[in-house]
C-alpha cells in the first residue's frame, strides 16, 4: 500500500503545500511542546497538548507529500501515514495511536483517565516525532523547510 493507494481509497485528498504552511505547522508543534510543560496542568490536558504537537508534525509530513487526510478518521489516517512519509517505526505508530484513543477517552468520556506517566510518555513521543519530521523535511523537501532565525 502507498499514499497513492490511500488517495484512490478516498482516505486522502490532494493538497498543495507551501513553505508558509509547513513552517506554521512546525511552529504550532513547537508551541504545544512548550505549553504542555507548564506547571499546574492535569495529566489529561498535558497528554492532549503533547498529542496535538505530534499531530501537527505528522500533518506537516503528510502535507509536504502533497496530501491531507480526508475528514473521516482524520487523526487516525494522519498518524498511520507516518509509515509512508517519514517512515517511523510501526511500534511508534502503535504507541501514538494508543495515545490518540486515550486522548479521545479523556476528552469525551472519562475525565481523569490519563496518568502522569502516560502524559510524560506522550510528551517524549511528540518530541521525538517533531525532531524526526524536521530531519525528514530537511532531507526530502528542503524547499518546504526553513531554518528559524
Amino acid at each position: 500500500m502507498s499514499l497513492k493507494d490511500w488517495l484512490k481509497n478516498g482516505w486522502l485528498v490532494e493538497h498543495k503545500s507551501s513553505l508558509q504552511e509547513i513552517s506554521g505547522l512546525l511552529n504550532a508543534s513547537d508551541r504545544d511542546l512548550e505549553n504542555c510543560r507548564a506547571t499546574g496542568l492535569d495529566s489529561d490536558w498535558k497528554l492532549n497538548i503533547a498529542y496535538n504537537a505530534a499531530l501537527y508534525a505528522a500533518t506537516a509530513a503528510l502535507s509536504a507529500e502533497g496530501y491531507r487526510a480526508a475528514r473521516e478518521a482524520h487523526h487516525f489516517r494522519t498518524i498511520q501515514s507516518l509509515a509512508y512519509t517519514i517512515g517511523i517505526d510501526s511500534k511508534l505508530i502503535t504507541q501514538l495511536d494508543y495515545f490518540r484513543k486515550k486522548r479521545n477517552l479523556g476528552t469525551y468520556e472519562i475525565a481523569g483517565s490519563v496518568s502522569d506517566q502516560e502524559a510524560g510518555e506522550m510528551l517524549v513521543l511528540a518530541v521525538k516525532l517533531r525532531k524526526e519530521a524536521e530531519n525528514w523535511l530537511r532531507n526530502t523537501h528542503p524547499e518546504l523547510f526553513e531554518l528559524k532565525s
